[in-house]
């Protein structure tokens, strides 16, 4: 039992410099460290993700002559039900299908 606790801790620090790959009581603080890591920048992921999306409609909205804000709101009132998710990659692959949105959303 100890030795098998053992060899799964310290496969999971493959790759660590130092002592943390070979030491139990290193590795130990190091797993934990990892997984609180990990734990906090997939929320963090998420948040960057959501500026680089209003970051890349912003951008398209301008040269559409409309504002971020603008935009979102005026889609809010004709209805036009798109996430900022898709609103980005309409705005950075599609821009045409994008200016469309836009005029739909002027009116």
């Amino acid at each position: 039992m100890h030795s098998k606790r053992r060899r799964n801790l310290l496969a999971q620090t493959k790759g660590y410099m130092w002592g943390r790959k070979s030491k139990i009581k290193l590795a130990k603080v190091a797993v934990l460290k990892a997984g609180v890591n990990a734990y906090r920048d997939r929320r963090l992921k998420k948040r960057d993700m959501r500026a680089l999306w209003a970051l890349r409609i912003n951008a398209a909205a301008r040269e559409n002559g409309m504002k971020y804000s603008t935009l979102i709101d005026a889609m809010k009132k004709a209805g036009i039900v798109l996430d900022r998710k898709v609103l980005s990659e309409l705005a950075a692959k599609h821009p045409a299908v994008f200016a469309e949105v836009v005029k739909a959303a002027k009116k």
